[in-house]
């Protein structure tokens, strides 16, 4: 699960002045590194190694989705 990363996506959706616009973003190279090499080890999940996605992660194993939902509203400006 890649958090967000530093691609066109955020000016291209006019997201550049939301928190998670303005926020630290992933590299996107890494991004696909992580994604090809978890694939070609037949991985079901892989987190992307910032903190925030990391601590995202572990959160979403034990928070309702509801509010998981919520919190993604919140921090996409929504």
């Amino acid at each position: 699960m890649p958090g967000p990363t530093d691609t066109d996506f955020f000016r291209r959706a006019k997201m550049l002045d939301t928190r998670i616009g303005r926020g630290p973003k992933d590299d996107p190279a890494e991004v696909a590194r992580q994604g090809v090499d978890a694939l070609l080890a037949g991985d079901q999940k892989v987190v992307a190694p910032s903190l925030p996605t990391k601590v995202m992660g572990m959160v979403g194993r034990v928070v309702p989705d509801a509010l998981k939902a919520k919190a993604g509203q919140i921090i996409s400006g929504g």
